[in-house]
């Protein structure tokens, strides 16, 4: 079966809202998760993303290691400049997206920001469908 990219985001989404809705911090993810589009919009994804490392909280953290290691998923590999690739999903964490992400030429560094947002939609909707299954 060959699922489009949305269903792939969306079942990326299912699985990290399904791990986080069993922590005590999952409201607090919840939040933040709703919080972070406006953010990215706003701000910048880089800036968004050195935010969450900051906040060295549970849900900060796990939203960070959620968008990154999708980041990882879906660029990675993809040319950043002649001897930098995007870090793939494995090796996706804040130091390795954010070198990527300052060095991508626009195209690159707008496409990871809306692949954030895409995920974030799916996360955010996620997120209240399991609190309202638990609620």
């Amino acid at each position: 079966m060959c699922q489009t990219l949305d269903q792939k985001r969306a079942e990326y989404a299912w699985e990290q809202v399904s791990q986080a809705a069993q922590q005590y911090f999952f409201a607090d993810y919840t939040r933040e998760a709703k919080g972070a589009p406006a953010f990215i919009m706003g701000s910048g994804l880089m800036q968004t993303l050195a935010y969450l490392r900051a906040k060295d909280k549970p849900q900060h953290q796990a939203l960070l290691g959620h968008l990154c290691r999708w980041l990882g998923k879906t660029l990675g590999g993809t040319p950043v400049t002649e001897q930098v690739r995007f870090p793939l999903e494995a090796a996706a964490d804040f130091t390795t997206v954010m070198t990527a992400l300052y060095t991508a030429p626009s195209s690159l560094y707008l496409r990871a920001t809306d692949e954030s947002l895409a995920l974030l939609r799916w996360i955010r909707q996620f997120a209240d469908a399991r609190k309202a299954m638990e609620g």
